[in-house]
């Protein structure tokens, strides 16, 4: 069983990153994992954190001469803004502490702060924001970037780009080569295929970032290489479209997912949504001809890309405050503001990515087992072999 978990606090001394169940023999691109840490701090409008910190993952286990051994993988990932909090979240309280908390009563809507500090009898929401914070998705990013180099190892790639940011919209479908290219290109503010829509998207953030607001969008993850078969339909908490859809709707500011063209699909007749099959004799495979699945039928992969979208709100946090009512007086107040972005609708795609990426390596591991690579890659061949001879 392929699973991971994270741990840290926005402002804490680390973010921890844990993955358990990958086999022995996986290599370990170092260099590749920290470019995916990169990009996730990526994109116009993220705010002054990130040039605060440079996520760098520090693998501490499970990794030896470049390769995993089978272990659980530990990775740590350091706060680099942690010398400047360390004295209002200290890990032993002491005398006169307290004097050097930052303390935040007044919730932000739309944020964890009221029900988090109601769940846990808190009259400070500062615990609450700290582990709420999309920091943690630094974590995920480093986790995925292992799920990655799994995939890889079977001819599997996972991308994404941007296809709305706040109003301004992507019209088209991005094709493969355009979704690789832009997700080679660092220095695109916003991840979108189309340069003349890039323009439009980023006049927009900076609009919202002259008034004090932030903006929301969609991010689209396309992985290609997935073969059909994988997940089931035989119970409904293990079907793969919903457990994807459970790891792009767990991102921080995420509101709605949706695989292929799934929203247009509710208002459409059956005639115009269904994927019609073809066989194709030279490949040795049945396929689709169009996608509008999304890759997924019944909870099992059909050999199609995936593809699914997450629907970010806007960000919380807002320079312009909302109101809010004071946890302690319940009395009026602005809602608290702490540094934050505009947009990240990039950074989303990315951490979309490692999510997606992390359900699809779980998948494999369910379905091909295997305790190191070589026996995983036995039993997938075998089965590549069966699709061929079906």
């Amino acid at each position: 069983m392929l699973r991971f978990v994270t741990a840290g606090e926005s402002h804490g001394q680390a973010l921890i990153a844990w993955i358990s169940g990958l086999p022995a023999g996986v290599p370990v691109d170092l260099d590749f994992i920290q470019r995916e840490m990169h990009r996730r701090q990526l994109g116009y409008g993220r705010g002054a954190r990130q040039r605060i910190e440079k996520d760098t993952a520090d693998i501490l286990s499970g990794v030896r001469h470049g390769k995993t051994i089978g272990a659980p993988i530990a990775v740590r990932i350091e706060n680099r803004d942690w010398k400047n909090w360390e004295k209002a979240l200290p890990v032993e309280d002491s005398e006169g502490a307290e004097d050097a908390q930052r303390k935040l009563t007044a919730p932000r809507p739309g944020h964890a702060d009221l029900p988090g500090a109601l769940k846990y009898n808190l009259h400070d929401a500062r615990y609450i924001l700290e582990r709420a914070s999309a920091r943690e998705t630094a974590a995920r990013v480093a986790a995925g970037a292992f799920a990655k180099l799994y995939l890889r190892e079977f001819g599997v790639k996972v991308l994404s780009h941007s296809i709305a940011v706040g109003h301004v919209r992507l019209e088209r479908d991005a094709t493969w080569a355009e979704i690789e290219a832009i997700c080679e290109n660092l220095e695109s503010p916003l991840r979108c295929v189309d340069s003349a829509t890039e323009a439009l998207m980023k006049a927009e953030v900076e609009q919202v970032l002259r008034a004090g607001d932030s903006v929301g969008g969609i991010f689209e993850v396309v992985a290609r290489g997935v073969p059909a078969g994988l997940g089931t339909h035989v119970q409904w908490d293990e079907k793969l479209d919903a457990k994807i859809a459970r790891a792009v709707m767990s991102i921080q500011a995420a509101k709605a997912v949706e695989f292929g063209s799934g929203v247009a699909n509710a208002t459409s007749h059956g005639s115009q949504v269904q994927d019609e099959i073809v066989y194709d004799a030279a490949k040795k495979r049945f396929e689709h001809t169009s996608n509008r699945a999304g890759g997924l039928e019944g909870g099992i992969t059909n050999g199609g890309d995936i593809v699914v979208r997450g629907y970010l709100k806007p960000i919380s946090t807002l320079r312009r405050a909302l109101q809010s009512a004071d946890l302690n007086t319940k009395e009026v107040v602005k809602a608290a503001y702490e540094r934050s972005d505009v947009c990240v609708v990039p950074a989303g795609g990315v951490i979309g990515e490692a999510m997606v990426a992390m359900e699809l390596a779980t998948a494999f591991v369910e379905k091909f087992g295997g305790d190191s690579l070589e026996e995983t890659r036995r039993n997938f061949d075998g089965y590549q072999k069966q699709l061929d001879d079906f």
